[in-house]
């Protein structure tokens, strides 16, 4: 197995010249989220994923996917709950409790399937 490293002497020491490209997006609350979980949970698959260049690209995968999979269950979610823009009218208390207990319902499913997996 060949690799491309190079090194620099520092004393009687060889240490590999590593440097890791920063990412061009920023992550969000998902992809945070996730970074965090392996860094805690997985210290090995986080270090590897680090050092391999693939963390930030699994990172916003994640946050694309989270945010994607909200966008589309939290109207599945309203509609089955009768959460409308009528009822926001009428009731604007009601509607914000429901519409918070909707989306954190469908988080505990993206942070159980995406996040914490």
């Amino acid at each position: 197995m060949e690799n491309n490293l190079t090194y620099s002497r520092n004393g009687d020491y060889l240490i590999p010249d590593l440097t890791i490209t920063e990412p061009t997006e920023s992550i969000g609350k998902y992809g945070r989220m996730r970074k965090n979980y392996l860094k805690e949970h997985r210290p090995v698959l986080y270090s590897s994923l680090l050092l391999s260049e693939k963390l930030y690209p699994h990172l916003l995968e994640i946050e694309r996917t989270a945010t994607a999979r909200l966008e589309r269950t939290m109207p599945e979610l309203m509609r089955s709950a009768g959460v409308t823009e009528s009822l926001k009218a009428s009731d604007p208390m009601r509607w914000v409790g429901l519409m918070n207990s909707l989306k954190a319902q469908a988080e505990e499913t993206i942070l159980t399937e995406l996040i914490y997996s």
